[in-house]
């Protein structure tokens, strides 16, 4: 199953980087962001293993986009502060520590509960996310890149 995510992510890194440029990095973002928690619901649904590793292309869509236009996140709020790495690596950690937490909260909920609770918890907290970002997040890209004048 992890091979079937990382293949995903070597086809699609180079695209999401590209269509950053395009698009602006935040419909990337808000995409990646939706495919986790239909990710997370869809695993509840099916226990059949061609399934499982079909639903991991999700998974692997979600994580090119992350790896490559978060970076471009931190470099775009970064600009001109001599803060990139100092920024990079405070978001590692914090994405780090949020792995972490979600393997014991989810962990645990799915040893009282199964399986399928787990998933549905990881799902909620997918979905947060996707609100929070759409409602509090700006496009950081270049507004003048986006729509230049002609």
């Amino acid at each position: 199953m992890v091979v079937t995510t990382q293949l995903v992510v070597v086809l699609l890194a180079s695209w999401s980087g590209r269509k950053a440029g395009l698009w602006g990095r935040k419909p990337l973002l808000l995409a990646a962001f939706g495919v986790l928690p239909v990710r997370a619901v869809l695993y509840t649904l099916t226990s059949n293993t061609g399934a499982l590793i079909a639903i991991q292309i999700l998974d692997g869509v979600a994580a090119a986009i992350f790896g490559v236009v978060s970076v471009l996140v931190i470099a775009d709020l970064t600009r001109g502060t001599g803060r990139f790495n100092f920024t990079l690596g405070a978001i590692g950690t914090a994405v780090g520590i949020g792995a972490s937490l979600s393997q014991v909260i989810a962990g645990s909920i799915v040893h009282h509960f199964g399986s399928s609770a787990g998933f549905l918890f990881l799902a909620a907290v997918a979905s947060a996310a996707f609100g929070i970002f759409y409602f509090f997040m700006p496009e950081t890209r270049d507004k003048l890149l986006l729509n230049p004048t002609p």
